[in-house]
């Protein structure tokens, strides 16, 4: 077994992860949440469960996501990123696998649930992986990158995910998944190399929680946890409720929806690069500020032009790719400084901003889906109110850092 967690290439171990593999391990998590959405109905009709037993398999898979970033964080400082890695793959297939042969919709969630719990090992210990070793700066430029993935996933996996379904049906999606997580696990397997060499000794639960509860006494984290949490996962209020918006009010069809989402994920894009650019000229915590003052101008716009009437698409999606540049601007600087809080920790805090992430994301999109509304003031309100709270929050954190000096 430990042949398995050792790289199998030589010199492997010597090497920087590969960026792009880490940035599709990453997208793993977000990707398999996103693009079974389409299949709902589909997968309601042909399961006979109601539309809100099928939902569970979207509310759950959030808290795993939530939930399993908690434990892999600070297992990870203990026994190393790589075999915590390799494990949470081989969980997201298996499940995966046995997600496509689901017989009723209970199983499907169980599925679901430990397909979410694999899933999140990449999330988290990707940006583990990259703040190993570096400075905060050197951090922020890859994690522009990293952290898009998280973000660029759920734009594009609905379209992908209503293709496949209307192809071959809704256990195609997870079929293509699977063949994914397996090429990605392989990948993983022969280059991908262990970059955490000083463990931290961690043996049972009580010391994780107080690793957890050691850097929410940070200022530092607290306030670059919460802030990257409004700038990033904040979207999920619009990916979750804009579907609805273009096709019950804005009359549009479901491959435009798709190519909607298009444009959000080349704003992100441009924010990150911007990002990766600028990072070493204006600092990351000036960046994570000015990305999310770009991000409360674009929010602003959009409930006004709501509450205007000059609701269209080109008024939503033109607001929102200038919000989602600021998104792209600020997330991976807010990263970096949040998980470069405690050297010591840097998988737990990875493990603990992850969470807050997924978490923040889970409540925009409970808050959009409950708020029934003909028009985008859920999403806008949402949006402004996470604009404007990420203000005070890197206010807060930025206060922190200056202390230090």
């Amino acid at each position: 077994m430990k042949i398995l967690f050792e790289p199998l290439l030589p010199g492997a171990a010597a090497r920087r992860p590969s960026l792009a593999l880490l940035v599709t391990i990453a997208m793993l998590g977000t990707m398999a949440l996103h693009m079974f959405i389409p299949a709902l109905p589909a997968t309601a009709a042909d399961l006979n469960a109601s539309p809100g037993m099928i939902q569970l398999t979207v509310t759950l898979y959030l808290v795993g996501l939530a939930a399993g970033q908690l434990i892999y964080g600070p297992l990870s400082d203990r026994f190393g990123r790589r075999p915590l890695l390799l494990g949470g793959l081989c969980l997201y297939v298996i499940s995966t696998l046995l997600a496509a042969f689901a017989d009723s919709a209970g199983e499907l969630i169980v599925e679901r649930v430990f397909q979410s719990l694999g899933a999140c090992s990449g999330l988290v210990l990707g940006r583990a992986m990259v703040r190993d070793g570096t400075s905060t700066l050197e951090a922020a430029r890859t994690l522009a990158v990293l952290m898009t993935a998280m973000v660029i996933a759920p734009a594009l996996a609905p379209g992908v995910g209503g293709y496949v379904t209307a192809w071959v049906g809704w256990r195609g999606t997870f079929a293509v998944l699977t063949c994914v997580g397996t090429v990605v696990l392989l990948l993983s397997v022969l280059i991908l190399p262990e970059t955490h060499h000083q463990r931290t000794p961690l043996p049972g639960i009580m010391p994780m929680l107080r690793s957890y509860r050691r850097l929410l006494g940070m200022r530092v984290f607290r306030g670059y946890a919460l802030g990257g949490c409004c700038t990033s996962t904040s979207l999920y209020a619009y990916f979750s409720s804009s579907p609805f918006l273009f096709m019950d009010v804005l009359h549009r069809s479901v491959e435009d929806v798709g190519l909607y989402s298009l444009y959000v994920a080349c704003g992100i894009g441009t924010g990150t690069f911007l990002a990766s650019r600028l990072v070493r000229r204006f600092g990351a915590r000036d960046l994570a500020r000015t990305g999310n003052h770009v991000q409360l101008i674009g929010a602003l716009l959009l409930l006004l032009v709501d509450r205007s009437g000059m609701l269209s698409v080109a008024t939503v999606v033109g607001t929102m790719m200038l919000l989602s540049v600021g998104s792209g601007l600020a997330t991976p600087n807010a990263a970096a400084s949040a998980v470069g809080a405690d050297p010591q920790a840097i998988g737990a805090a990875a493990g603990l901003y992850g969470a807050m992430q997924m978490a923040f994301g889970a409540l925009c999109s409970l808050i959009v889906g409950s708020w029934h509304s003909a028009s985008a003031l859920p999403m806008a309100t949402v949006l402004l109110v996470s604009a404007v709270a990420g203000q005070f929050a890197f206010a807060y954190g930025a206060k922190a850092l200056s202390a230090t000096r």
